[in-house]
């Protein structure tokens, strides 16, 4: 009888387990969140340090932006004021292990908005990101943003 409580017991700790935050998971979220304190700071430098800072990257948005130069001109170019800038939210993060450097990250972001500084975003978001010395750093950026809804007349 008891080899079968045994079983019991581990059986309703499996889901425990399953949804145990893992250390790669942990870290990647906590970058993640950094970049949002630094977007909500306005200071888009400190928001690029999320990406790795190689020629390597590539950000797929509006246009594609290769290289981590290219990329930053890019997020000056459209979000160059705190206005345009805004507040910036993820939400329904969730990232997959590919192997031990390797992880793809995706989720959902709004940006609040003022109508002056371009109204009210939302998209979602795919990433890559790899493990590097410094820790984890965005290698591909695919983020799509949804089309606000149009007013019916």
């Amino acid at each position: 009888m008891r080899p079968i409580r045994l079983i019991a017991l581990a059986l309703l700790a499996l889901p425990c387990a399953l949804h145990a935050q893992s250390p790669a998971d942990s870290a990647i979220k906590s970058m993640m969140l950094k970049s949002v304190d630094d977007w909500n700071r306005h200071d888009i430098d400190a928001f690029a340090t999320c990406y790795k800072n190689s020629p390597d990257i590539l950000f797929i948005g509006h246009r594609i932006s290769r290289g981590y130069d290219q990329m930053v001109a890019t997020y000056k170019a459209a979000y160059g004021t705190p206005e345009k800038m805004g507040t910036l939210t993820f939400s329904s993060l969730e990232t997959q292990p590919l192997d031990a450097k390797f992880a793809t990250v995706t989720g959902h972001f709004h940006l609040e908005r003022t109508t002056a500084g371009g109204g009210n975003a939302d998209g979602y978001f795919l990433l890559v990101v790899e493990l590097t010395p410094s820790g984890w750093k965005i290698v591909r950026d695919d983020s799509t943003s949804l089309q606000p809804p149009t007013a019916k007349p």
